[in-house]
This record gives C-alpha cells, structure tokens and sequence, in this order.
C-alpha cells in the first residue's frame, strides 16, 4: 500500500452467509426447536468452530492473484493504486477495481454498498488510516490512552504496552 495514491475498501455482506455448506456437513449443523421441527443450514453459519477460518481462507484464495494491488482480511478487501505505465492512477485505479468486481461476480460474492469507499486518498484499515503518506493511528481511538499513566509492574516494567494495542502506542505525545 506504501506509494499509492488512490484507495478503495470493500466490505462484504454477511460474509459467512455467503458460502455453501459442502452437502456431507449440512447434517451437522442440524438444530431442533422445541415443536421438533429440525432445521438445517444450507450456508456456513455464524458460530461453527472452524467458521472464521474456511472464511478467511477462501475470500484470501481468491484475491491471492491479485495481491499486488488487493489485500483482504475476512470480510474486508482493499484495493490500492497509483499512477504507472503512463496510465493515471485513477485509470490504475478503475482496472484494479474491475478485477476484484470480476472475481466477486463470478463467486456470487456480495458487498455492503454503505460500508464500501471508492477512490479515496485515505481509508480506514484495521482501526488505523491509511494514506499516501503512510499509516497513522485513528485519533479517535487514540485519544482513549492519552490519560493512562506510566504504571510500572513488579517484574515487567511498564505495562501499558501489554495491555493496549499497536493504535494506542502510535500516537504521538
């Protein structure tokens, strides 16, 4: 993402509900109401111990040949552009852009149109912006551990960095 000048993040719509249950497991997702009817999950629900990971897995493998300009994580993908090969990076932008709408299509992957940001100069990624100038925490979540104070442990030495996240300790002051 370092370099480029244009970014779009997709979010994808009730992602678990979005893949098939392989038909040998449908039976094992069996639940029984108390009227003894017996209902069964067609779609991986949410909830199964393995759910997260045969999710992550799949929306990974599919965009894995587009790395370069596509990065997934579970439900969310990004796409990042700039300008190469006299081509405008908003040119670059739209291509990438129809690349991953292709795969989405042809997957029957779905996104939520209201969560989605299309060619922006920055976008939110993990809790953290990211812009042609780099990665900056969200201020909003950082100002939360602006009060803490340098507590100190018996045996550890200063722990706040064991107790909050990577967003926190990358504020500056």
């Amino acid at each position: 993402m370092a370099g480029c000048t244009l970014y779009s993040a997709l979010d994808l719509v009730d992602g678990y509900y979005q893949i098939l249950m392989r038909e040998s497991d449908i039976p094992l997702t069996a639940v029984s109401t108390p009227s003894g009817m017996l209902w069964e999950w067609l779609v991986m629900p949410q909830g199964l111990s393995n759910a997260p990971a045969t999710f992550n897995r799949f929306v990974t493998q599919l965009f894995r040949p587009m790395r370069a300009f596509a990065q997934t994580y579970f439900d969310d993908i990004f796409v990042h552009s700039r300008a190469e090969a006299g081509q405008t990076a908003m040119d670059v932008h739209l291509q990438h852009l129809r690349r991953v709408f292709e795969v989405m299509r042809a997957n029957k992957l779905y996104a939520n149109i209201d969560k989605c940001v299309f060619a922006a100069e920055e976008i939110k990624v993990l809790g953290c912006f990211v812009s042609s100038a780099g990665v900056r925490a969200d201020p909003e979540k950082a100002k939360a551990g602006r009060h803490l104070s340098r507590r100190r442990t018996y045996d550890s030495g200063w722990a706040l960095p064991t107790t909050c996240t990577s967003t926190v300790l990358a504020t500056p002051g």
